[in-house]
């Protein structure tokens, strides 16, 4: 089986090319807990948040004596180990390191198995250290390993304390800021100031832990092998001054064989999300569990889901690899822990399961709509429970007499406030809203999880809406005024032919609910306008060997990806003429690094790419729309988590980045998902359970 970090380059068959990803997955958990490598090797420079701000971490090894680093930027008065190779795999990203005849690996595993929502929501991430010979003699090794502070506060210049503890098998050091404002403020280029960083070790295999400034804790394992922790802990302090850290050392006495260590980070934030004035708890904590009761499970649990991690991996890789080719395996490997990380699950007051998404440097807005639409395959091909989780909570604003508008909401908050919907004229005007955008994306996702479910049980919970929005549509949706839709950087259109098709599929999926629900008048009635206006849409969108990007452009183009639920929900509108025309067109407009998102600019979106993919009926043509990303992920000179708003023709971030978008890379897995056959992706995910 190959790697997700390798593929076939072409130039000379069965040799295979390293994948350098535009920024590494190491610790992943939501969206203030999410700690990354933005360099081609680890000690190249320190890890950061997503955002880019710093959260250092350093390793370093001692072997026969003498250091090498392994992670982190400094000190540099020390030579560096080789990184030999990078994995990275769905749940874990595994480095290797050599020097001194001593091979080390290096694995972080966020062990996000998609069917256990109490695990899912756990935020404890493994580091396991590997040390074996490469060389066929014994070696003397030791590893150090240290989180600074940063990790714990929005800007370095706010005080910390910390403390160490005991417990059963465990010594745990925790560090936090010492104001603790919890949910005081919103917005997206932020980090966490309140709950605590944590790092666990087990009492019986470490040397030693300690929390003290940066330069004497590693400068004195450097020089003894040792912590040295100093009498004087100016306690509390900023993270920035002599830069605090938990460290702590493991002792692998002599390596023949593999020798393994390992060590826990996690991070409490104890309240998560406030939901129209209700501080929400992260949804592990729903049963009263506090953060050393969380950490003890999951020390309990290592062994269990190390090996649960690696096969769920094994398999995910190698279906995806059988769908759509090694490369779309790859940019959706990669693409698996940023989309959960960009969501955090919470416990509603009867301790259901909620999740809410944040916009990572799209303007901070959390649980927005047309963000869980492009993000919505991830959810339904893994565990329809998760997306459940996510429209939930719209449906009840919607419901609410908050909301006074006859279309659906664009967001519920800034997050992690989500106190009622901040863009576009909020809940008091219609100006710069998504009208037709988000109730066709609300009909197709509710429709899509009562297909998946199979029945429509959630659906009659919000008859009246989702009946309100299909009329709305009926009225609004074939040809579109002058508004904004979810490519909204692209500004107001008018006649949006892409978006004329959503509305047209989200009146057909809600004919399709009529029926499921027995109120078979209803569906016929519905079913015919669809018809009807799926009959004129191929009349006034047509031009030559395409459709237009807008009704009244000739010769503009755009990428139908809306259309593709027409398969996935067997809705069959459209004739299989139409999916064809539009793929032989855009092979013909790629650039390299991608087809453009229509014919206005040279932009495009990761996730729409796919989308549009999905709609080929031959695996060449996928192929030959989705290589472009894997090469501008590769080769991109924007290091941050995937973004998907890029140039196609130079690879450049246009903004974007860290988002759960990228989920929407798994819709190629649901191709076969139609009406009836909701068991074969059923069966597929008690296979992976």
């Amino acid at each position: 089986m190959f790697s997700p970090t390798e593929f076939s380059n072409g130039a000379e068959p069965g040799q295979r090319t390293p994948f350098r990803p535009p920024a590494v997955p190491l610790v992943t958990h939501d969206p203030y807990f999410s700690v990354w490598q933005m360099s081609d090797t680890l000690t190249e420079d320190w890890s950061r948040h997503w955002t880019g701000t710093i959260q250092a971490m350093c390793g370093i090894a001692r072997i026969d004596g003498k250091a090498y680093r392994f992670a982190g930027a400094g000190p540099d008065c020390i030579p560096t180990m080789h990184q030999v190779s990078l994995q990275v795999w769905p749940t874990r990203t595994e480095i290797v390191f050599e020097a001194a005849g001593v091979r080390l690996n290096v694995c972080f595993a966020s062990p996000l198995l998609p069917w256990d929502i109490h695990l899912l929501s756990r935020p404890a991430t493994y580091v396991t250290f590997t040390a074996s010979s490469c060389d066929g003699r014994p070696h003397s090794v030791s590893v150090y390993f240290d989180v600074t502070a940063e990790w714990a506060v929005n800007h370095p210049q706010q005080k910390v304390e910390w403390s160490k503890h005991h417990r059963d098998d465990l010594h745990v050091l925790r560090i936090g800021s010492v104001d603790q404002p919890a949910l005081e403020k919103s917005g997206d280029n932020l980090r966490i100031d309140w709950g605590h960083l944590y790092l666990a070790y087990g009492a019986d295999i470490a040397n030693d832990g300690a929390i003290c400034g940066a330069d004497v804790s590693r400068g004195g394992f450097i020089s003894t092998g040792m912590l040295m922790e100093p009498l004087d802990l100016r306690m509390p302090r900023a993270a920035c001054d002599e830069h605090p850290v938990m460290a702590c050392t493991f002792e692998l006495v002599v390596v023949e064989g593999p020798i393994s260590r390992h060590l826990i980070l996690a991070y409490d934030d104890e309240v998560s999300i406030e939901y129209f004035n209700r501080k929400l708890k992260p949804y592990w904590r729903r049963n009263g569990l506090e953060a050393f009761d969380m950490l003890s499970e999951a020390w309990s649990d290592y062994n269990e889901l190390s090996a649960r991690c690696r096969e769920f991996d094994e398999k995910v890789v190698h279906d995806l690899a059988a769908e759509g080719g090694e490369k779309y395996a790859v940019i959706a490997a990669l693409a698996y822990r940023q989309c959960l990380a960009a969501h955090k699950i919470v416990a509603d007051e009867e301790g259901e399961p909620m999740m809410f998404s944040k916009e990572n440097f799209s303007n901070g807005c959390l649980g927005t709509v047309d963000v869980t639409y492009p993000g919505a395959p991830f959810f339904l091909y893994f565990n329809v429970d998760l997306l459940r989780a996510q429209v939930t909570p719209v449906l009840a604003y919607a419901a609410s007499s908050r909301w006074r508008h006859q279309f659906a909401p664009h967001d519920l908050g800034t997050y992690p406030l989500a106190n009622g919907q901040v863009y576009g004229g909020g809940e008091e005007s219609e100006t710069n809203q998504m009208p037709v955008e988000e109730c066709g994306n609300m009909l197709l996702l509710v429709a899509a999880i009562c297909m998946r479910e199979g029945n429509v049980a959630y659906a009659k919970q919000y008859w009246p809406l989702l009946e309100q929005w299909a009329k709305y549509l009926l009225d609004k949706g074939l040809d579109p005024d002058n508004q904004l839709c979810t490519d909204d950087f692209a500004g107001h259109m008018a006649h949006n032919a892409n978006l004329s098709l959503k509305a047209i599929l989200a009146i057909g999926a809600f004919a399709a609910l009529c029926e499921m629900a027995g109120k078979r008048a209803k569906a016929r009635g519905y079913r015919k306008r669809a018809e009807r206006m799926a009959a004129d849409w191929m009349l006034i969108a047509a031009d030559a060997d395409h459709y237009r990007l807008a009704f009244d452009k000739k010769g503009s183009w755009s990428q139908k990806y809306n259309l593709v639920w027409d398969r996935i929900l067997d809705l069959r509108l459209f004739p299989d003429d139409l999916a064809r025309k539009e793929i032989a067109h855009y092979l013909g407009r790629q650039n390299v690094f991608g087809l453009p998102l229509d014919s206005r600019h040279s932009y495009t979106k990761t996730d729409w790419i796919v989308w549009t993919a999905a709609l080929a009926s031959d695996s060449d043509a996928r192929q030959a729309l989705i290589a472009p990303i894997y090469e501008f992920a590769h080769r991109s000179p924007s290091r941050v988590p995937l973004t998907d708003w890029y140039c196609t023709k130079t690879a450049q971030q246009i903004e974007f980045q860290a988002r759960s978008v990228v989920g929407g890379t798994y819709i190629l897995m649901l191709e076969e998902m139609r009406l009836g056959a909701g068991q074969a992706v059923k069966k597929s995910r008690a296979v992976l359970a």
